[in-house]
């Protein structure tokens, strides 16, 4: 009989975690390397990967808390357990400030606990002068050099990348982050964590020694669950998974690969699932998308709509290092804030050319931020889509019956309230056949299917691909031409060649739309 398992969902102490029994997969290792690998250190994850364990795990460390690390792997590494005074910040506290004021008095009241443990001058009338005090008197009072962990470095930032007073407030984190270097001789190790990559230019203008290990190897797998992990530490969470919901291990195994896998934070690291979403369906016994519980973050749909993104390029993307790493506030696209806080991924590199290919991580990803987009783009409400036309469309395709999902989209289309901005777009893409593709991608995608558009075959690019569990869907379409064109141009391109060994029914579908009513008119279906 399987034991009771806890899992530490919203726990991100350390020492909680441990004397809880939760369950905890032993990163502890890495997390010795990463103390002693050098003085400054940066590392960029996305949110919900379990960063403020990591600066928690640093944090016990540093004290001296020996017996928490009792049968981890860190036990065969250090020897001397020294205990360091340390100063462990979490910003996120000061997000949503109302201005750069506002942002300088919360960054004073965070303080405030260490300043009771080591006092403060009343000269110390900056975050920064704070810090620097603080940081001191810590080494005066102990005798030892001071550990400064910061988590969420960023989160100040993330809500107004372009308002106004970005500049100013700016100016508050560089003066609250100075004392970092200023206090070397002082400081023992500094570690920043947070989702993005400000430059050090902007933000952390004096540290020009800090290490940024975002995109190093050695520390790849520091943050998230590795298959070895999931394979081992957990193997026995996805057999009972796999029991409550009638499945076999391997298809449970499977499942969960597919929602909650594929992420690569260098061009050679293992895969990572997402440890938030993972854990979470092992303590609910449901696979489902938690990553997205608050909705997509309304900072990326801003940096969305504010760069007019192709969202449907993010399924293969090539790409330079220096076009998605690279600070925040240089950003040209959207693209360096989508990798940075795992909307995309590195999935491919090529070492001759240098150039990374970058995808959507997993299932989870996708339909959360698919969700998000749709009613910023549509006006329509995800739970109207998937309770309304999602369903019958499914249930359409599910029988085989092409034409009846087909005239489905037709009624749906016909409906769409396209907000404002994107509706005086319509008057030049209605004519254009990548109009239908954007929107069909959105919809496809939020009913849970694995679309693709721009499909490359030796021919040339298939318009829509939708695999389905039996089925796969191939569509051309047409705006100005028929359905009976759009089909022939499949069948002359070759578009569906490339699945007929699959195994798979395949399904070739041409449509033609109309360009003053934005809807399928006529479709013609064929099997292969």
């Amino acid at each position: 009989m399987m034991t009771t398992r806890r899992y530490p969902i919203g726990i991100q102490t350390f020492s909680e975690i441990i004397r809880g029994g939760y369950v905890y997969v032993d990163k502890t290792d890495l997390v010795w390397q990463m103390a002693h690998y050098a003085k400054y250190i940066f590392l960029s994850r996305p949110r919900r990967f379990g960063k403020s364990l990591l600066t928690s795990t640093l944090e016990s460390y540093f004290q001296g808390e020996r017996e928490l690390f009792e049968g981890l792997k860190i036990m065969d590494l250090e020897q001397e357990w020294v205990q360091y005074p340390v100063i462990r910040l979490d910003i996120s506290t000061a997000k949503g400030q109302s201005s750069a004021d506002a942002l300088r008095d919360r960054l004073m009241l965070t303080l405030e606990n260490y300043a009771d443990t080591y006092g403060r001058k009343e000269t110390e009338k900056t975050p920064g002068g704070l810090l620097e005090g603080l940081i001191r008197r810590a080494y005066e009072k102990t005798g030892r050099q001071v550990v400064v962990i910061i988590d969420e470095y960023d989160a100040p930032l993330l809500e107004v990348l372009h308002d106004d007073d970005l500049a100013e407030r700016r100016k508050v984190m560089q003066e609250f982050y100075v004392p970092l270097k200023a206090s070397e001789r002082y400081v023992k190790f500094c570690f920043i964590t947070g989702i993005t990559k400000f430059s050090q230019l902007s933000i952390f203008s004096t540290i020009n020694n800090l290490t940024n290990v975002t995109l190093d190897t050695a520390f790849s797998t520091i943050c998230g669950i590795t298959e070895e992990e999931l394979t081992t530490v957990l193997k026995e969470d996805i057999a009972r998974l796999a029991d409550l919901n009638g499945m076999n291990y391997e298809q449970m195994h499977q499942t969960l690969k597919e929602r909650y896998d594929g992420y690569h934070f260098t061009e050679y690291s293992p895969e990572v699932y997402n440890p938030f979403s993972l854990l979470k369906a092992f303590q609910q016994r449901k696979v489902t998308n938690y990553w997205f519980e608050s909705g997509t973050p309304a900072f990326l749909i801003r940096q969305l709509q504010h760069f007019n993104t192709d969202i449907m390029s993010f399924d293969s993307l090539e790409a330079f290092a220096s076009d998605f790493d690279q600070p925040t506030e240089n950003m040209k696209s959207a693209l360096p804030l989508l990798y940075q806080s795992g909307y995309l991924t590195i999935k491919g590199y090529d070492r001759e050319s240098e150039t990374y290919t970058l995808s959507i991580p997993n299932q989870e990803v996708r339909i959360g931020y698919i969700e998000g987009l749709l009613p910023a783009y549509t006006g329509l409400d995800s739970g109207y889509v998937k309770g309304g036309f999602a369903l019958k469309f499914w249930r359409a395709l599910k029988t085989h019956d092409t034409d009846q999902a087909m005239r489905e989209m037709q009624a749906f289309l016909a409906g769409v309230p396209y907000v404002e901005g994107f509706k005086k777009k319509l008057e030049d893409v209605a004519v254009k056949e990548g109009f239908y593709e954007y929107t069909l991608y959105l919809i496809f995608t939020m009913l849970n299917f694995y679309v693709r558009t721009q499909v490359k075959v030796a021919g040339g690019r298939a318009d829509m691909v939708v695999w389905m569990p039996d089925t796969i869907y191939v569509f051309e379409l047409k705006v100005n031409g028929t359905a009976q064109q759009a089909l022939a141009q499949i069948d002359e391109h070759g578009y569906a060649i490339p699945y007929q060994a699959d195994g798979r029914r395949v399904v070739k579908v041409g449509v033609k739309f109309n360009a003053d009513t934005r809807v399928p008119e006529d479709w013609v279906v064929a099997g292969l």
